[in-house]
């Protein structure tokens, strides 16, 4: 709750890494915590009724490090929903996110993510339902519509239930989502941007917290549209090339960006990375997060090659790791001489 009203009374802005299926695991959030210390960041979807029938500790655990981390949950039971929250409030996590936006053909067999526009009643029932049992903050993840509906209709519903709800904050994707005839690749890519419709939900929710996702691919753009919303919300730009959180610090103090030490990282990443395989885990379930590092730099097309070959043959170790680092300070150094 303290990091939206605090961003709200003082004017601070909010830099969160969006919640990705496949991607943000907590390999991934170990690794972009090494990059940024402040940016909020979010858990893959979960589904409520794994949380409260499956392998808690395997779905739910995170390393301290990853904090402030939140847990975004998939459904549209709000007994389940509350249950799930108060099992992640347990776990430690610092805010709950529901996911509203996700269009994907599982995701509406079981009547939740962005076909739940459609419903904003029941929304904000889940909102009520969580935060009901939560004392952390309880968040939406949304679309600005689906299918044929209003953009301005459909938002404003699903905003005015949520808050009235008690939601802490509203973050939005500013994108319609079609949820027939578009994969979710299709969804993130095709329907147009739509980022003034999310200013202006701002501009009448002037005491509210609403971010913004989508199509944001660097500081420079985060920064112009932080002129009129209150946090923003990087997704596949962090994944891809993930120096851009380097700069997030930085930008949130108002200071010079700092230089990444690069043999600092290569030894918390191999050292995370051997823990990793000790416990059970495979290399590559490390390195595969890491392969844009070095994107657009000297030595990058190397390093991936070996984090995308060597890290998944069979008993790969840090060691991989370790030389995809050297290949590339190897690479400078002779450019430098």
């Amino acid at each position: 709750m303290a990091l939206y009203t605090n961003a709200l009374r003082s004017g601070t802005k909010v830099f969160s890494v969006a919640p990705m299926m496949d991607w943000t695991d907590r390999c991934c959030r170990f690794f972009h915590r090494k990059l940024t210390r402040k940016a909020l960041l979010y858990t893959e979807m979960v589904v409520a009724d794994a949380v409260i029938h499956g392998d808690r500790k395997r779905l739910l655990g995170f390393d301290s490090v990853e904090h402030p981390v939140a847990l975004q949950l998939g459904g549209s039971d709000p007994a389940k929903l509350m249950q799930a929250a108060r099992i992640a409030a347990e776990f430690g996590y610092d805010e709950i996110n529901l996911n509203v936006g996700c269009p994907s053909d599982r995701v509406q067999s079981g009547t939740f993510g962005a076909c739940l526009m459609r419903t904003p009643d029941l929304v904000s029932d889940c909102v009520a339902a969580m935060k009901q049992t939560v004392a952390i903050p309880v968040t939406v993840k949304c679309r600005i519509g689906v299918d044929e509906q209003d953009v301005e209709q459909a938002l404003d519903a699903v905003a005015d239930g949520v808050f009235a709800a008690g939601a802490d904050a509203l973050w939005v994707h500013a994108r319609k989502a079609w949820l027939q005839g578009l994969s979710p690749k299709e969804n993130r890519e095709i329907p147009p941007l739509d980022y003034g419709r999310v200013y202006r939900l701002k501009a009448r929710y002037a005491d509210k917290f609403i971010g913004i996702n989508g199509g944001i691919t660097t500081l420079d753009e985060s920064m112009n549209h932080l002129n009129h919303v209150d946090g923003v919300m990087l997704g596949r730009a962090a994944y891809h090339t993930p120096l851009v959180l380097a700069g997030i610090d930085a930008a949130l103090d108002g200071a010079p960006v700092r230089d990444i030490d690069f043999d600092q990282l290569c030894y918390e990443m191999a050292r995370y990375a051997d823990q990793h395989i000790a416990d059970g885990g495979k290399l590559s379930h490390v390195t595969r997060h890491m392969v844009g590092l070095f994107h657009g730099m000297a030595g990058a097309r190397r390093f991936r090659q070996i984090l995308s070959t060597d890290a998944n043959k069979p008993g790969a170790t840090s060691d991989v790791l370790r030389a995809a680092f050297a290949s590339v300070a190897s690479q400078n150094e002779d450019a430098a001489a």
